[in-house]
């Protein structure tokens, strides 16, 4: 059976042309096929977004190509997955973003996971620097929602991430609180009791000296 191919250009201008069963597997591209017949010469090449370069879009396609098999055991998927994010940090969120934008859910949830696992336990300074944000802010200030105009999956990520610290944070802070408040009743309370056992020394001395003017009496 012979293969029907569509043509798409990336963000940097360059077009290139590949199986159509392969790149629909991508609803956004499906959709420029089925609902406005692009693609179908380098005259009418469906125009990828901006997040989508070259290097994403070979890996996006080679993801594609092997999931769009029907059959597949789930366990071959799984495989084939670990071995497909192994990548560095940087690159995956590359990879993130362009498969949201071409609305490629499953890659999205793939990589966003393993975007998790990279950033789970470190603290608001480590992932700033793994994402290279700017650290010129207060912990707090660190862990406010970051803006994501442009719908960015590593921003939703690092939101979600984000509101968990603060809830660890506020909870600390908490904690800090109680046990000062309980330190200072402690206190007091050890203050009070050495005042009460002043106050009784000294009761009982004056007690007893009245004892021994009366005896010399």
């Amino acid at each position: 059976m012979m293969k029907s191919y569509i043509w798409l250009q990336t963000a940097d201008g360059s077009i290139q042309q590949v199986e159509q069963e392969v790149a629909m597997f991508c609803p956004m591209i499906c959709h420029e096929v089925i609902q406005k017949g692009m693609g179908s010469s380098k005259n009418y090449a469906i125009s990828l977004p901006q997040r989508v370069n070259p290097a994403m879009l070979s890996l996006i396609l080679d993801y594609c190509r092997f999931h769009q098999v029907p059959g597949r055991s789930n366990k071959e998927r799984k495989s084939f997955d670990e071995k497909f994010i192994r990548m560095d940090t940087k690159r995956l969120c590359e990879l993130t973003s362009a498969a949201d934008s071409l609305q490629l859910k499953p890659l999205v949830d793939l990589t966003s996971r393993a975007l998790a696992r990279i950033i789970e336990g470190k603290s608001p300074e480590e992932i700033r620097e793994i994402f290279h944000l700017p650290d010129d802010l207060t912990e707090e200030e660190k862990l406010e929602p970051l803006k994501n105009t442009t719908d960015d999956p590593r921003i939703r990520l690092l939101n979600r991430l984000y509101a968990k610290k603060r809830k660890e944070l506020k909870e600390r802070q908490k904690l800090k609180v109680t046990v000062s408040c309980f330190c200072f009743y402690f206190l007091t309370l050890r203050l009070k009791k050495s005042v009460l056992m002043i106050v009784q020394l000294m009761i009982s001395c004056h007690l007893l000296m009245e004892t021994m003017e009366i005896l010399k009496g």
